[in-house]
């Protein structure tokens, strides 16, 4: 069999899913070498600031790394902003829609609101409201993702900063997005781990 016999999915039978599932399976494999080579495009994404979008990446992931954050924070920091290629409107959702079958929910949420909390940095210069992230006063992630920017997001635009390369990090992408989709164990719903250690 080279493909499926059906044209449309109601019509598909067991050997047509049976078929489908390892390719399936196979596919969902090669997603931390596809994220790995997303991120490489952001040194052609948007410009402006004084490091590229792959830049400000790494380096958001290299600050996490030196506070001694543990692999969900580093893996989420890295990624936060990958979502900038295709939604940049709401790449901070984009970016939790990938991250969030693989790491703790804690990381997810963060990285789903950063950008309302960014605003408290630069709202009043663009008219924005900078306080948009009282919104989600009283969430219990709500103190981490105040965190995440002020240490990791909005501090990470410096050339001059020791940045480790995308070498560095791609044996933790890989871990991450080798883990089982959903694990109770790694989602672990309503816990949090520190930032910095």
């Amino acid at each position: 069999m080279e493909h499926v016999k059906f044209t449309a999915m109601k019509d598909g039978d067991k050997e047509d899913y049976a078929f489908l599932h390892p390719l399936e399976v196979e596919y969902a494999s090669g997603t931390a070498d596809r994220l790995l080579k997303a991120l490489v495009s952001l040194d052609e994404s948007l410009s402006g600031y004084q490091v590229t979008r792959l830049g400000h990446s790494l380096q958001s992931a290299t600050r996490a790394e030196r506070d001694g954050a543990d692999i969900d924070w580093v893996v989420s920091a890295l990624l936060h902003d990958i979502g900038d290629i295709f939604a940049p409107y709401n790449h901070d959702e984009y970016a939790a829609a990938i991250l969030k079958p693989f790491v703790r929910e804690q990381c997810t949420w963060v990285v789903e609101k950063h950008g309302d909390f960014q605003m408290i940095y630069y709202g009043h210069h663009v008219g924005a409201d900078p306080e948009k992230r009282q919104q989600y006063a009283g969430h219990r992630y709500f103190d981490d993702c105040v965190a995440f920017c002020a240490r990791w997001d909005q501090a990470s635009f410096d050339p001059g900063y020791d940045t480790r390369p995308i070498e560095h990090f791609a044996a933790r992408v890989h871990e991450v997005f080798a883990r089982q989709a959903y694990d109770p164990a790694v989602i672990r719903t309503g816990e949090r781990e520190p930032l910095v250690v």
